[in-house]
């Protein structure tokens, strides 16, 4: 780990680690479509219910090396990004010749090293843009969930802050044309994983004390495996849904307690599912691809009562995204497409706003909305900064020195960015 004496343009800020209480509290704030304040932790992939959508806090928009609080060196190399408790910040990587999967935990304040977890593997065949460490795990207050899959068998393991094994479980094989690429998320004191493949596939929810199977929902299998992480929506009455998305089932809500299918829009989803859904408003976006391009962006409005009819609100399918996953915020929503055009559309309507071929290669990251600005990495490691809004405006591109597939965190006034096999701190603007 490489230290770096700096003071930092923003104090840090002060919160105290939140409880799962709290945590549900911002995943509903983001289910109705609120803006979101600083979080004080960046719980699963694209941060609290998968928004990637950050207020209260502003960073810079061009910056050099010296400009890091803190750079981390990794075990390995990898596309999953951090996700940050307290001050604790927890990254994988792996190693692509032994497929060895590493933990590691690194302090969010001044990145010193606390801990590293290994695992063996043994080397299955996977797509050439895919890695080892490709799963971003997910926390709550006690414990940090990770899961990876071979042919052979799909693990998830269940871990204390402090690297502590607690349990571990097997959901079986797993098969697909380019290998693993989910993430678990925790709702209230359950870890749900999506098991979309080519073999039997599930939605599985595991008690997160000690990994026992809650619920098992099946689904359909059809010829692509899907690799979406779950959201949570709030219907109009109140009741929550877990949303999930794949070619064979289209999107569909789940009660997140039972596993119960409440709605589906299936054949929503032409091709292969890889981008997660997101939340504008009253209506769930997802897209689908195939040949390395998103083909549609498709928004279903959600039924207004359990066991109603989800329709089919509008669809995009010029420059929708493949990879990277879409994000609203104040009646817009912005789309990155994997060959870097990107584009805004009124949330309500789909109708296109602007856009804009930004360029600098292909973009599998996703976007991160902070402030008033927007943020995204090329495979090459340049980070794209633009104004966010219904105006376009290119505010600046900063090279990270290093190929990068992984979106940063944001917590306790620091960005966290993860290239390949680097980790680095970026602190907050005062």
């Amino acid at each position: 780990m490489e230290s770096i004496s700096k003071e930092p343009r923003m104090r840090h800020m002060l919160f105290t680690s939140a409880a799962v209480g709290l945590l549900l509290a911002v995943v509903t704030a983001g289910a109705v479509g609120q803006a979101p304040t600083a979080p004080a932790n960046w719980p699963r992939f694209l941060g609290p219910n998968g928004r990637a959508v950050v207020q209260g806090v502003t960073f810079p928009a061009t910056w050099t090396d010296a400009d890091y609080v803190w750079k981390g060196t990794l075990k390995g190399g990898g596309h999953s990004s951090p996700v940050v408790w307290g001050n604790r910040v927890f990254i994988t990587s792996g190693n692509q010749k032994t497929a060895a999967r590493h933990i590691q935990c690194f302090k969010a304040d001044d990145g010193a090293a606390l801990w590293t977890k290994t695992y063996a593997g043994s080397p299955c065949r996977q797509n050439s843009l895919n890695a080892y460490a490709v799963t971003t795990p997910a926390l709550d207050a006690e414990r940090l969930y990770l899961s990876w899959a071979t042919p052979e068998r799909y693990v998830v393991v269940a871990l204390t802050h402090a690297g502590e094994e607690v349990w571990r479980r097997d959901l079986g094989p797993w098969k697909s044309q380019h290998g693993y690429g989910g993430s678990p998320m925790v709702v209230g004191d359950t870890v749900i994983l999506t098991n979309d493949q080519l073999g039997p596939s599930s939605i599985v929810a595991l008690d997160g004390a000690t990994g026992a199977i809650r619920w098992k929902t099946p689904r359909p299998t059809k010829d692509k495996s899907a690799y979406a992480v779950p959201c949570l929506f709030r219907s109009s009455t109140g009741s929550r849904h877990l949303v999930v998305i794949s070619k064979a089932a289209g999107v569909a809500g789940l009660d997140p307690a039972t596993g119960r299918v409440l709605w589906q829009a299936a054949d929503t989803m032409p091709q292969r599912v890889v981008s997660s859904p997101t939340l504008a408003g009253d209506l769930v976006l997802g897209t689908c691809g195939t040949g390395g391009r998103g083909k549609h962006l498709i928004a279903i409005r959600p039924p207004a009562s359990d066991g109603g009819k989800a329709e089919v609100a509008w669809t995009v399918t010029k420059d929708a995204p493949y990879v990277p996953t879409s994000i609203f915020y104040d009646g817009w929503v912005l789309l990155w497409s994997d060959k870097g055009v990107v584009s805004c559309v009124e949330a309500a309507t789909g109708e296109r706003i602007w856009s804009q071929r930004v360029g600098g290669g292909t973009y599998y990251a996703s976007p991160i909305l902070v402030g008033d600005k927007v943020y995204n990495t090329s495979t090459t490691g340049e980070m794209v900064v633009l104004k966010a809004g219904k105006v376009f405006e290119e505010l600046g591109r900063n090279d990270l020195g290093e190929k990068c597939q992984a979106t940063p965190a944001v917590a306790g006034g620091r960005m966290f960015i993860r290239t390949w096999s680097r980790l680095m701190a970026l602190a907050a603007e005062e």
